[in-house]
């Protein structure tokens, strides 16, 4: 296979075009009349290991029989989102045998096989061409099995692109805390190996600072410590980099200051390094390498709040401030944890924030002190905190991560938006919002979401649902652009909400007053309307618990769900392990079909 160099610098010029790395197994899909295989780059057979690949491409035979034989290189990967994937998760369905713990992996979070080149057409070989051309054959390919040049959550193959602008795809890599990108020159051929200087990679490295406290003779890796509640945390080990008068130093500081028991050289804790790295996961660092020694640092400096930033990789235009202090104080979660939740949430929770005007709660002091709500920019505001104007004023925008981290930083707790894009007087989406009495009615809210996706199920409605974060349940539809009006979804929302009382009078109610509800589920069908709002999926609450507003999959909806089960501690770690239950939101709105719908309306 042609392997990319590593470098440092990215190549610019018209003659390079970029894309994304992903952290996955590299491989060849070999297709022909008889077979589909997938070979890893040192030719082990990895067909058996991701039959949810192998299968989607048997649903192409008809449209791809008269271009076999054919071979595409790419990556497998497990994605987290479309710019980041879960090498964790690959990498444990790698050692898998059991036929049957496979395909218990493929349902729970089926694998991609990203194609960025093809080597073989009708048995033809391509390795001869220019890069740019083989480029287009793959796009020819991918038009011909009627697939989009794109990667898509319902296709098992997904396409590569290439974009000519470096700086702008490193961005959107470093806003999804990728693994990096691939520079590739236009003009170039197959070539297998690294005997090029065509293909380079870059990678997006974490830097960690640490101090050095053990080296381990017996496989030369030296352990990392950082400073946590007052004692030495070990945080890592590494190996690589160290060469030349770096590898000279280390020798000289293991020699004069070094305590030997048995195999291992114990230090004292005063030498402070940096390290490189891809993230971390299952306890150790992803592919650390030293960098430099940190002769200006003081061992205290090295924390494990330290570690926790380097590796969230907040935007450099911000000064995070006051992380240490308390914003939910039952447990003890810090506005430092905040920002950090809302920084590695970012790439989940923009999609949902992106192009809606915004109102935040703000809580400077947490939630048990003073808050206010906010909707339009402040004067002291970034432009790229604001959306359009509205009348004098500007409205609040979080289109990017960078505006999710400055609201953050500024004590904004709560993200709500409306249900239609800025500047416009139609949704974009219809929420049934599900109220219980209390939280200890939660039950209720989970019975009626059951209810009513029975329901939308009927209409041929895809759906989705989210915790609310405090004590109810909400139901997103989404609906293609200019597709129906306030009137229509107020129409369908207050027949679905009429039905649902008239069937369970006991349990639920379409009564606005509180007082006349006598303790049953409030269906909210009014909420959704112009210019209302509702709180943002993965907004965090300022509820005791720091829960947050969790997309949920609809097999997790029964009765053991909990809604302070998810908080901002845990919400990361949930979205990164299970995938994000609505990942898949546009590519549903985009196919939603409503006719069932319009029929409906149009008979009431």
């Amino acid at each position: 296979m042609m392997q990319p160099k590593p470098s440092e610098a990215i190549p610019k010029g018209k003659e390079w075009c970029y894309e994304v790395k992903y952290d996955g197994f590299r491989a060849r899909l070999h297709w022909d009349q008889h077979s589909i295989t997938l070979i890893s780059r040192n030719g082990k057979d990895l067909t058996n290991n991701f039959p949810e690949i192998i299968a989607y491409c048997q649903q192409k035979s008809d449209e791809v029989i008269e271009l076999l034989p054919l071979q595409f290189d790419g990556e497998i990967v497990i994605l987290n989102t479309k710019f980041q994937a879960n090498f964790e998760h690959l990498q444990q369905r790698g050692r898998f045998k059991s036929a049957e713990k496979i395909t218990r992996a493929a349902t729970r979070r089926p694998a991609h096989f990203l194609c960025f080149d093809i080597l073989q057409i009708m048995g033809k070989s391509l390795v001869n061409l220019p890069y740019q051309q083989r480029k287009n054959k793959l796009k020819e390919t991918f038009c011909a099995l009627h697939l989009d040049l794109t990667i898509s959550w319902y296709h098992r193959l997904g396409f590569v692109a290439e974009d000519s602008k470096a700086d702008e795809i490193w961005q959107t890599l470093f806003d999804h805390l990728g693994e990096g990108i691939v520079a590739k020159r236009l003009d170039s051929n197959y070539t297998e190996g690294k005997t090029h200087g065509d293909w380079f990679k870059i990678k997006n490295w974490r830097v960690i600072s640490g101090i050095l406290t053990s080296y381990h003779q017996e496989n030369g890796y030296f352990s990392v410590a950082v400073y946590g509640k007052d004692k030495l945390v070990t945080v890592g080990k590494f190996k690589h980099g160290l060469e030349g008068e770096a590898l000279t130093t280390i020798k000289q500081l293991l020699h004069t200051k070094g305590i030997k028991s048995g195999n291992t050289i114990h230090l004292p804790p005063a030498i402070c390094v940096d390290i490189h790295c891809l993230g971390f996961s299952e306890g150790e660092f992803r592919e650390p390498q030293f960098k430099q020694f940190r002769f200006d640092l003081e061992p205290e400096a090295c924390t494990v709040k330290l570690v926790k930033d380097s590796l969230s990789q907040f935007p450099a235009t911000i000064t995070l401030t006051k992380q240490a202090k308390i914003f939910w104080p039952e447990s003890g979660t810090t506005k430092g944890d905040l920002l950090r939740y809302i920084r590695q949430i970012a790439p989940y929770m923009v999609p949902f924030t992106r192009n809606k005007a915004l109102t935040v709660i703000r809580c400077p002091d947490g939630v048990n002190g003073e808050f206010f709500y906010q909707k339009h920019l402040p004067d002291y505001g970034p432009d790229y905190v604001g959306g359009m104007k509205q009348g004098e004023e500007i409205l609040l925008h979080a289109g990017s991560i960078d505006a999710l981290v400055w609201l953050a930083n500024h004590g904004a707790i709560e993200y709500h938006v409306p249900f239609q894009l800025m500047g416009e007087s139609i949704p974009n989406e219809i929420v049934f919002d599900l109220d219980p009495a209390s939280i200890d009615d939660f039950d209720v809210a989970v019975y009626a979401a059951t209810l009513l996706k029975t329901m939308l199920d009927q209409f041929k409605l895809k759906s989705f649902v989210k915790t609310s974060g405090n004590k109810g349940m909400q139901v997103y539809v989404p609906i293609q652009k200019q597709s129906m009006t306030y009137e229509e979804t107020a129409a369908f929302t207050q027949s679905i909400a009429f039905l649902l009382e008239k069937q369970h009078p006991d349990l639920f109610t379409t009564e606005r007053l509180k007082k006349n509800r006598n303790n049953r589920l409030y269906i909210d069908y009014i909420q959704h309307g112009k210019d209302k709002t509702l709180i943002a999926p993965y907004s965090p609450r300022k509820t005791k618990e720091a829960t947050v507003s969790t997309p949920l999959f609809w097999e997790e909806v029964t009765s053991n769900l909990t809604p302070t089960a998810f908080t901002v501690n845990n919400v990361v770690a949930r979205v990164k392990d299970q995938g994000c239950p609505f990942s898949s939101y546009e590519e549903a709105r985009d196919t939603q079909d409503l006719s069932v719908v319009k029929q409906f309306l149009s008979e009431t």
